[in-house]
């Protein structure tokens, strides 16, 4: 076996199931050029981390990740399961990556281990892993190395398989055969921007960060602008609709190998969206036992209680509830969000 076969097989055994090589040394120069052009237009929203370090070489280049390097390993790992799993009926608002428990320390294990594989190939070759852990345009990078093609969604499809990826890399000095890039098969369909509740895609392939239900229910401090407030109702945390909607996610989809991992979380069916709504109240439950192994706390006590208040407008007899939060609950945030469902229930 060559040592890209050798690397491939190996990723597979770790359980990624889409591998792919691109060249570290060719930079990114068009991506990065719509990065810039995309932030110039502030269609980064709220989402302020992502206007740090836009012109490190990290953004276009392997080489600036690890001096010398000569390849980018891409994996994907997909975590979704079949339609006809029953899930909890609070799960339902939460998107698919975080309704199981934490991929993150799963992840790393996993390319950390690829990593090492990549240094024993050679004396001297060095490799550098990465999960969320650097500045880096990883779509790009995914389509380039012909894991999938970049839908109009900006999600990395891979046909047969659809868009639920998980994405890591190994960006190594190790010299690989690179595998071509994927051709984007979107053609005409514009399911995925016709569909989206706030209508947050300004153009094929171009997401105002700012208007996305993903944006406003998970990285969101503080208030949820008005004008979202009825869309974000129905989601509890995260969206998935322009995905659900993508007929490279139908229904064929194999097994994902991440399915053990990625089970709604047992809790889910234990509390309901008033126990959420009244995390951070006197004699309200734990947030930290709530979100343990999970994503949710990326959205913090405050943000998941007033994601839940919001919900509470389309629960049948959540009147008293919604009036105790907005008298009792210490946060303003919160108190907004439940004056906001209770008017809704009283039209």
């Amino acid at each position: 076996m060559s040592l890209s076969a050798r690397v491939r097989a190996r990723a597979h055994e770790l359980g990624f199931e889409q591998v792919g090589i691109a060249r570290a040394d060719v930079p990114l120069e068009v991506e990065h050029a719509r990065y810039r052009a995309a932030l110039a237009r502030g269609l980064h929203g709220p989402l302020d981390y992502l206007t740090a370090n836009v012109d490190t070489r990290a953004r276009l280049d392997g080489p600036d990740i690890l001096a010398g390097a000569r390849s980018v390993v891409v994996v994907a790992a997909r975590y979704d399961r079949p339609d006809t799993e029953p899930v909890p009926a609070l799960a339902r608002g939460i998107a698919r990556y975080a309704r199981g428990r934490d991929y993150h320390n799963y992840l790393r294990k996993k390319v950390r281990r690829l990593a090492a594989f990549v240094r024993s190939l050679g004396e001297g070759v060095e490799a550098r892993p990465m999960s969320d852990t650097a500045p880096v345009l990883e779509r790009a990078w995914a389509a380039r190395a012909g894991v999938g093609f970049v839908g109009k969604n900006g999600m990395v499809i891979a046909p047969g398989r659809g868009s639920y990826f998980l994405l890591a890399e190994v960006v190594t000095t190790l010299e690989l055969e690179p595998d071509a890039p994927i051709e984007e098969r979107c053609g005409r369909c514009t399911l995925c921007l016709d569909a989206c509740p706030t209508q947050a895609f300004v153009a094929p392939f171009v997401l105002d960060a700012g208007e996305c239900l993903s944006t406003a229910t998970i990285e969101q401090r503080g208030p949820i602008p008005v004008h979202l407030r009825e869309a974000a109702s129905h989601h509890l945390f995260g969206c998935d609709v322009c995905q659900e909607v993508c007929p490279f996610n139908g229904k064929e989809r194999p097994p994902s190998r991440l399915s053990e991992r990625n089970v709604a979380h047992a809790r889910w069916g234990e509390v309901s969206l008033v126990d959420l709504a009244r995390l951070g109240m006197a004699g309200g439950g734990s947030f930290a036992e709530l979100v343990e192994g999970s994503p949710l706390h990326r959205a913090t006590e405050e943000g998941l209680a007033r994601n839940a208040a919001l919900g509470l407008a389309h629960v049948e007899g959540s009147e008293a509830a919604l009036a105790e939060i907005t008298s009792q609950h210490p946060s303003p945030v919160v108190r907004d969000a439940a004056e906001w469902a209770l008017a809704r229930r009283r039209r």
